[in-house]
């Protein structure tokens, strides 16, 4: 027991969570518990999960800012190799900080988890060369059920780390690069959702 610490309702939004794990190292290398459902219970945290994930991306990819319509997901994320700045804005009818938004930097060294509950529009930017990203689901993907908001909509005022760039408008990657000159790398769909 008391293998995580967890800082609750971070950016003073309520419900999102960073985790920390106890990580134990020596000369070999390190071990570390990434999920004890005892010690989450013990926090306060009673979520169940259905489904992992994993992505690969690239240095200059945004995924995001991503919600699902109808079968809502809370999500346990966190980075085994590279960086990324991981974001969640909160979506909920009736919250009082509907529309804020908090970020964390996740890296494999750092070996911070975010959680975001139900509710939230979830994204990151890869900062490494590449990064490799894994998240626990509270419910199971439906297809056809993702909902999505612009990335640099000025309302909710992201402040995306090493991104340089103009709002032109649009939720469109055009005209925006890594502080390294790397193009911001975007989904089609992701470049055409509209903001809050």
């Amino acid at each position: 027991m008391g293998q995580i610490q967890v800082q609750k309702n971070v950016g003073g939004i309520e419900g999102l969570c960073i985790i920390e794990p106890a990580v134990h190292g020596d000369n070999r290398g390190y071990f570390m518990e990434t999920y004890n459902q005892n010690d989450m219970h013990e926090a306060g945290l009673d979520m169940v999960f259905v489904q992992d994930n994993q992505s690969m991306s690239v240095k200059g990819v945004l995924r995001g800012l991503h919600f699902q319509k109808q079968y809502a997901q809370g999500k346990l994320v966190r980075v085994i190799k590279g960086a990324v700045f991981d974001v969640a804005v909160d979506l909920r009818e009736g919250s009082e900080t509907f529309g804020k938004w908090y970020g964390v930097e996740l890296t494999a060294e750092n070996h911070k988890q975010f959680y975001i509950p139900e509710g939230f529009a979830h994204g990151f930017l890869v900062l490494s060369d590449t990064a490799e990203f894994c998240y626990k689901c509270t419910d199971f993907y439906h297809p056809g059920d993702e909902g999505g908001l612009a990335w640099n909509d000025p309302k909710i005022g992201i402040k995306w780390p090493e991104l340089v760039g103009e709002y032109r408008g649009s939720a469109s990657a055009d005209g925006y690069r890594m502080a390294d000159g790397t193009p911001l790398n975007m989904s089609e769909k992701d470049q055409k959702w509209m903001g809050i």
